[in-house]
């Protein structure tokens, strides 16, 4: 993993393959880690994995508060773990500009998933970031006290 783009594909492969195999999460990281990957990227991978998990109730409400009209079984896996991952982000890792999240998923989208995903996954994060993140922002600034 050279680039942060990178990291990120490797998390998605890492949540998709935990998520069909059942495998538990150290076995799948050690099956699927690259050899001489660069420390930084491959950490960023890491805790991104790890956080999407750890988080993952909390998350999937965030996605169903924000896919009206869409059960979250009904979502297709991969756009499921794209969103997952991207949400991660957002809430939990707050030195990554919003907007680079949503594009770096978009841009993801457009490889893995449907020709429609992309479209998707940018309409419920945009909502996700404009609802959720912005607010609780404008929340917290002292003229909003």
């Amino acid at each position: 993993m050279k680039t942060r783009r990178e990291a990120r594909e490797w998390a998605l492969k890492a949540l998709y393959a935990y998520d069909l195999s059942g495998n538990p999460l150290d076995l799948v990281i050690q099956q699927l880690l690259p050899q001489n990957a660069d420390e930084a990227n491959t950490q960023f991978a890491l805790d991104l994995v790890k956080k999407t998990l750890e988080k993952l109730e909390a998350i999937d409400e965030v996605i169903r508060r924000h896919a009206e009209k869409w059960d979250l079984s009904r979502i297709a896996v991969l756009d499921r773990l794209i969103l997952r991952q991207s949400i991660c982000e957002l809430l939990y890792f707050n030195d990554i500009p919003p907007k680079v999240t949503i594009n770096e998923a978009i841009e993801i989208a457009k490889k893995y998933s449907t020709e429609k995903s992309d479209k998707f996954v940018n309409g419920i994060l945009d909502a996700v970031l404009h609802r959720q993140v912005l607010g609780e922002q404008k929340a917290q600034t002292p003229e909003n006290a």
